[in-house]
């Protein structure tokens, strides 16, 4: 099997050389992926003699495996939610390329630049090359991308986003998991109200976790009141794919832990602010609440939580747990 470039990651075994390639270009974080599982499964049943390759950060590796849907990871990453400015390529030009990471002439230009013979992407008047369908800026991420695979003939269901139950074991089945972090302060509710609920599960006789990624080890430190266990630092995939799973509940902002409990369907309380539910929310079911008060959108981007995120109080969200019954589903 020759890789696409010495730094690509092998996901599905050997592969023929003489494959054809799709380039997948989405090299955002956890939740990212997930909300494009459904893209990406479209790709896999249209063309099942192609070669995947899903150029994302290699830290997304694990869930890239869990989709089903990719062969290669190809390393790629920008700051923040920025396009790579290149992608490291050392194959002939790929059959087809994928724009699953924007709207706009860098993902374009990043993506023509290696030569492939087709490109599907949304349309933007900086590249009227791409004849794609027209950006909507009101639309639901899962739903985005597979609109856009229907432009071109490739059907795909918005809802097809469950993982397989992880082969791991959960280090803390049946807890309650609570995940103060996210991609930005603008979506992180208090961790000081993060150990209000905390409190009030323990006090309830619930197990519970706190959980962080890299860089998170104070927000799980001021959540995490005696009785909880701290897991901070980044659980690695698959313990944390585990800890998901076999969680009574996941409480987090919108970020990719949410995705992945949806993918478990196990029950989540998901907090929005400044984003609207309806842009990243979870498929409506009696397993997922939404914690929302509407307002004008907000930068997703601030450095201090949303003022609509603050609006939610820990009762609130104690309120959404208790409503749950023993299998996780809603109370009538």
């Amino acid at each position: 099997m020759t890789l696409c470039h010495p730094s690509a990651i092998p996901l599905a075994g050997p592969l023929a050389d003489d494959r054809p390639r799709l380039l997948v270009l989405r090299a955002l974080g956890l939740g990212d992926l997930l909300a494009g599982v459904p893209a990406l499964r479209a790709l896999r049943r249209a063309r099942p003699g192609h070669e995947i390759v899903l150029a994302a950060p290699t830290a997304l590796a694990g869930p890239a495996v869990a989709c089903g849907a990719v062969d290669t990871l190809l390393p790629a990453a920008a700051p923040g939610r920025a396009v790579p400015r290149t992608l490291p390529w050392a194959a002939p030009p790929p059959d087809i390329a994928v724009d699953l990471h924007g709207n706009g002439p860098p993902s374009h230009r990043a993506l023509t630049a290696l030569g492939p013979r087709r490109l599907l992407a949304f349309a933007h008047p900086g590249t009227p090359e791409v004849r794609g369908p027209r950006w909507r800026p009101d639309e639901h991420e899962r739903e985005r991308w597979c609109r856009l695979l229907r432009f071109y003939g490739i059907p795909g269901d918005p809802t097809d986003l469950a993982l397989a139950p992880p082969s791991t074991p959960s280090p803390a089945p049946g807890a309650v998991v609570l995940h103060p972090g996210a991609g930005s302060p603008s979506r992180r509710w208090p961790p000081e109200r993060y150990a209000a609920v905390a409190r009030g599960l323990l006090e309830r006789g619930h197990r519970v976790v706190v959980t962080g990624g890299p860089g998170e080890e104070d927000l799980v430190a001021r959540a995490a009141v005696p009785g909880t266990r701290a897991l901070a630092g980044g659980l690695p995939f698959p313990a944390l794919s585990a800890l998901v799973a076999a969680a009574r509940a996941v409480v987090s902002g919108d970020t990719g832990i949410a995705h992945l409990a949806v993918a478990h369907a196990t029950p989540t309380v998901t907090l929005f602010g400044p984003v609207a539910p309806a842009l990243w929310g979870p498929p409506r079911s009696p397993r997922h609440r939404v914690l929302w008060h509407p307002g004008p959108p907000g930068d997703p981007h601030a450095r201090v939580p949303d003022p609509l995120l603050l609006r939610i109080t820990p009762q609130d969200v104690l309120e959404a747990l208790d409503a749950f019954d023993g299998r996780g589903a809603a109370r009538a």
